[in-house]
C-alpha cells in the first residue's frame, strides 16, 4: 500500500533527537508544526484552521546533518510518507497509535532565513572541495600500458 505524501512547511516544535540503532545507522526524530491558518483577502484576516503536530523521522546520513543543523523555533521545508506508527502499552495493554512523518527530505525554509550551505562528507575517499585531487590521468604513462589507478 502506498503512504500518503506529504509536502509543505512546518516548524520544529523542539531540538532534533539523535540517536543510533545497535548495528549504529543514526536516526534522528523532530516534533514538527504544520500551521494551517490562511489570510482571508474578504476579511483581511486569518483565519485559524488549526495547527497538525507530527514526529518526523529522518534516516542514514541525513539524520546526523538533521541533528547538526537545525534547531527548535527554525521554520523547515519537507516532504515525506505519513505512516501510522502502533504499538501496545506495556503497562495497561492498550494498543495506541500516532501518526509518523517517514521524511524523504528536510531544510531550512529560506523564507524568513538564510542558510550557509556545507556538502558534507562522510566517506574518506569522496570530494571534499577546496582540497586538492589527485589525478592519474596527469601522471606520466606508465611503461606496461596499463591505467594509472
Amino acid at each position: 500500500m502506498a503512504l500518503p505524501l506529504l509536502s509543505g512547511t512546518a516548524t520544529c516544535v523542539a531540538d532534533p533527537e539523535l540517536r543510533f540503532t545497535p548495528s549504529g545507522k543514526p536516526i534522528t526524530t523532530v516534533r514538527l508544526a504544520f500551521n494551517n491558518d490562511r489570510f482571508n483577502p474578504e476579511t483581511q484576516s486569518w483565519d485559524k484552521l488549526g495547527v497538525f503536530y507530527v514526529r518526523a523521522t529522518i534516516f542514514k546520513d541525513q539524520a546526523e546533518n538533521v541533528a547538526d543543523t537545525l534547531t527548535k523555533g527554525m521554520e523547515v521545508v519537507v516532504t515525506g510518507r505519513m505512516e501510522t506508527n502502533e504499538w501496545t502499552d506495556k503497562q495497561t495493554g492498550d494498543k495506541r497509535s500516532m501518526p509518523q512523518l517517514l521524511v524523504d527530505t528536510i531544510g531550512p525554509s529560506l523564507r524568513k532565513a538564510t542558510a550557509q550551505v556545507t556538502k558534507v562528507s562522510r566517506d574518506q575517499g569522496a570530494y571534499q572541495p577546496n582540497q586538492p585531487q589527485s589525478d592519474p590521468w596527469g601522471q606520466a604513462p606508465q611503461s606496461d600500458d596499463t591505467p594509472p589507478f
